[in-house]
């Protein structure tokens, strides 16, 4: 049975049960305490916390779900992945255990002819809490299990929560009978490998706090209502079903191997090592797919960093198996062809997708001639000072800074002869990790505990938002915020957060700033800094107390600047124009990846693989204004997610979506997107469009600023007045200002490579001096120079000059420039010096001890940089007594 067929067979099991079908939310979730969906319940967290209230009493999804903790065990098990799809049945106060036993019995154990999954009956185990009697009774009067198969466990495995106070309670999980092959008898308790889980029962039905372990925390009480959260791991179903070894083996994930093997003249299944990395590719091929899918992109940090590094891993396990050409455009679409079933957007947007992926894997490949180019290097110093170990330092810093990756290191030591300090880097990376950690904790303490707003919205609830209707709104004071806890007065100069009943200030979102305005009551006022969701539902103001005191319970006028919201109007009206812009002259690949813009500006990220060509800027800017003269009607529509994709509008990748969403037309369908922001009400008003830059932001990403409104008419103005000036000072008309300005540059060129000259046979002039100065130290002729506001490659080429004057006997020249106040020392010696035994790398460094920097090079020339001038007549004698030594 398919993969997808299998995810058809849940949902359709549980529709006709009364449930509601969920789409899979994006990877990329609005929590700020995850990287990723990692789980099927993550969707539903605020019901399950209280915070929103379902719109269903039953629910079903397939939820799409990336972990990332495991990334360096991909392939070297049969359980590790990065991707995988969780099915799940909630119930939000409805069924509780006994409905969920029945309905997972029969959908597990139903015939493939009835609709079920067809296992046998025979060969289903569960595992309950040890304390959980209820559950034990109910699967023998449910399913008929016989007690031995029904195993108890402890806390450890078989109670569910959080991690954190809340909701909680005990599971019950389903485990299938893989045979005798597999290990021992005995059920899930003797061995997991031949018993293996595949759903998880959650009976969610009480409140813990104190949580400081897995098996450690105090349970408050009971839940006000009792919740159901399950989950079926999609891929250990398949290969149960398709009679596979493991999930690398299953119809959505093999054809990649199977490609690989193909491309790479290795078989799978012959060798251990190269399966391994078979299955990395499998694995990451798809992970890529479906991430980039949901709006990442390949980037060093967070959630771009962890999509750079499947990518690569990918890229990299190819090139160990011996296929060195791009693989990219072989394996991406062989997993298009796998997933496209169940995620059919994954075909409508490939050509986006590949392109992000296909120029990581170009940039890579690049990265790769670098890091070799570097290797070599160390190899080399490695192999000249008679080692056979590469440190563990150099293995880090081809890692680190140069993306090179540990594998590729040690093979390519090994064909060189040497071995590399693995505890060494191991270390190094294990220090990273802890920093990466710690700063990652830091940054999830910033927003993780959101207790105070939650009590809040529970207090009060969700806040009437007005931002598309009202500036002005006449509101009330619930509650008044600092330091993470209620407070019944801000005082004149204190910061502080404000809850409203109503407020018609836009809480920034979708790429748009929150808006600015004031708080005004009887005796006081107060300036609006921020406007924040930090919970779904709840809008809180963040302001400074002007005049007087605000109290909780007050009456007010929430009053947005008008100038501001007309300003952020036209920035996020004129995001969209540039968007459809874009579209239209670079082509429908041309995708807004993310937004930002305030009044007056805004900046916009696409995917794209190369620099925009000025004419093509022209164009975009062109097509712009061009849609602002024709002044196109701008309107909104609500309806559902999947009726606003049916009708054609693009969802910006990242965010999320409720189950009514807006859909904003600029001209009709030329520009129809989804959006939350505020927009004016045509064209027009946006004022004007000016482009000002475009610049990279990611392999296959660039980003254009503009402003817009007054703002693009002031930039404007400064361009003419820049014009002007030139014209004044070039006595020319406008139209021949580039023509004077290229005339000027070029005479310019000119007339410093006359310098240049000159300069060069000054200092060509001054060598047979200078060489003929040279005094003579055991034998040995010794020139120490201070070169006068000689830098770069003059000091360099002055030292070789001299060199060369000095070939009848053993010479050493050390020349010091002082161009830009900082010493720059070039040693060259003659090959009577270097025979002798004297080499430039070792002096260079007795130079740099005095003029504060170092150096390096070859036996007969270094050169080396510092910071201190009157450190180079030292220099010059320390050299002078070195040579005596």
């Amino acid at each position: 049975m398919e993969t997808a067929e299998i995810r058809r067979r849940f949902l359709s099991h549980f529709e006709n049960a009364g449930h509601t079908v969920v789409p899979s939310a994006p990877l990329l979730f609005d929590d700020p305490n995850l990287l990723f969906v990692n789980a099927g319940m993550v969707p539903f967290k605020p019901y399950f916390l209280g915070q929103e209230t379902p719109p269903f009493d039953r629910a079903t999804s397939v939820q799409k779900c990336v972990r990332t903790l495991d990334i360096e065990e991909v392939g070297k098990t049969t359980r590790h992945g990065t991707f995988f799809q969780m099915n799940g049945n909630f119930s939000f106060g409805d069924y509780f255990k006994e409905g969920a036993i029945r309905h997972a019995w029969e959908l597990i154990t139903n015939s493939v002819d009835d609709g079920g999954l067809g296992f046998d009956p025979d060969k289903i185990w569960v595992t309950v809490l040890h304390t959980d009697t209820e559950s034990r009774e109910l699967w023998k009067k449910v399913a008929g299990l016989p007690d031995e198969r029904i195993q108890n466990r402890g806390l450890l495995d078989n109670y569910w929560h959080m991690g954190v106070e809340g909701p909680g309670g005990p599971c019950s999980e389903i485990y299938v009978d893989r045979g005798p092959q597999y290990g021992p008898d005995g059920g899930p308790e003797a061995d997991e490998d031949r018993f293996l889980e595949i759903w998880n029962l959650v009976f969610m039905q009480e409140e813990i706090t104190n949580v400081t372990a897995k098996d450690k925390f105090d349970v408050v009480g009971p839940l006000p209502q009792q919740n159901i959260d399950t989950g079926m791991g999609l891929e250990r179903v398949a290969y149960l079903l398709q009679g596979k070894e493991n999930m690398y083996e299953i119809d959505e994930v093999y054809p990649v191997i199977a490609k690989a093997a193909e491309l790479s003249g290795r078989a799978y299944g012959a060798d251990h090592d190269d399966d391994v990395r078979f299955r990395v590719i499998a694995d990451h091929v798809r992970s890529s797919l479906m991430l980039i899918g949901d709006g990442v992109t390949p980037g060093n940090e967070s959630r771009g960093y962890v999509l750079r590094r499947l990518l690569r891993r990918a890229v990299r396990s190819m090139r160990l198996l011996g296929y060195d050409d791009p693989a990219l455009p072989e394996l991406l679409p062989v997993s298009l062809d796998r997933m496209k079933a169940s995620y059919p957007e994954l075909e409508t947007d490939f050509a986006r997708i590949s392109q992000i992926a296909y120029a990581e894997e170009e940039a890579f490949r690049q990265t790769l001639g670098k890091g070799t180019q570097i290797f070599d290097v160390a190899a080399g110093e490695t192999k000249k000072s008679g080692g056979t170990v590469l440190s563990g330092d150099q293995a880090f810093a081809l890692h680190d800074t140069y993306g090179f990756p540990i594998d590729l290191t040690l093979e390519m030591a090994q064909e060189q002869g040497l071995s590399v300090d693995q505890e060494g880097f191991r270390a190094l990376m294990a220090e990273q990790r802890a920093r990466a950690k710690a700063d990652a904790k830091a940054k999830k303490g910033v927003h993780a505990d959101t207790t105070i707003y939650r009590q809040t919205i529970d207090a009060f609830g969700p806040t009437d938002w007005l931002a598309y209707t009202n500036l002005i709104t006449e509101s009330k004071v619930l509650a008044l915020l600092s330091g993470g806890a209620q407070v019944p007065v801000l005082s004149e100069g204190q910061v502080g957060e404000v809850v409203l009943d109503r407020t018609g200030f836009y809480a920034e979102s979708g790429g748009q700033n929150a808006d600015a305005g004031m708080l005004r009551w009887d005796g006081g006022q107060a300036e609006v800094l921020d406007v924040q969701r930090p919970i779904r539902g709840l809008v809180v103001h963040q302001v400074r107390v002007q005049s007087g005191e605000l109290t909780t319970g007050a009456d007010l006028s929430a009053e947005v600047d008008h100038d501001w919201r007309l300003g952020a109007r036209q920035a996020h009206s004129g995001t969209h124009v540039v968007h459809a812009a874009l579209r239209e002259v670079l082509g429908p690949t041309a995708l807004q990846s993310g937004s930002y813009n305030r009044p007056g500006y805004l900046r916009l990220d696409f995917g794209w693989g190369g620099a925009l060509d000025p004419e093509q800027l022209h164009q975009v800017e062109h097509v712009s204004n061009r849609a602002l003269r024709e002044d196109l009607q701008v309107s909104q529509h609500w309806m559902s997610l999947p009726e606003a994709k049916e009708f054609g509008a693009l969802a910006l990748f990242g965010e999320t979506y409720g189950e009514q969403v807006r859909v904003i037309e600029i001209g009709g369908p030329w520009s129809r997107e989804l959006c939350g922001g505020t927009h004016v009400e045509r064209s027009s008003q946006i004022g004007t469009v000016v482009l000002t830059s475009d610049t990279s932001v990611g392999a296959g990403h660039r980003r254009v600023e503009a402003f817009v409104g007054i703002e693009g008419f002031e930039y404007l103005a400064r361009e003419r007045d820049l014009v002007s000036q030139l014209t004044e000072m070039l006595k020319a008309k406008p139209d021949d200002v580039p023509a004077k300005v290229n005339d000027l540059v070029s005479r310019l060129k000119a007339t410093e490579k006359e310098l240049e000259k000159i300069k060069s046979a000054q200092l060509q002039g001054a060598a047979g001096d200078i060489a003929a100065a040279a005094v003579d130290v055991d034998g040995v002729a010794f020139v120490g120079h201070r070169a006068e506001g000689v830098g770069g490659g003059d000091v360099r080429q002055l030292a070789l000059d001299i060199r060369g004057r000095l070939q009848d006997r053993p010479a050493v020249v050390v020349v010091v420039g002082t161009a830009g106040d900082k010493p720059s020392a070039v040693v060259a010696l003659n090959p009577q010096a270097v025979d002798r035994g004297l080499s430039a790398q070792q002096l260079i460094t007795v130079v740099g001890q005095h003029i504060g920097g170092r150096g390096g090079g070859k036996a007969d020339v270094a050169q080396g940089g510092g910071t201190d001038l009157g450190g180079i007549e030292p220099a010059f004698g320390a050299v002078r007594e070195a040579l005596r030594g």
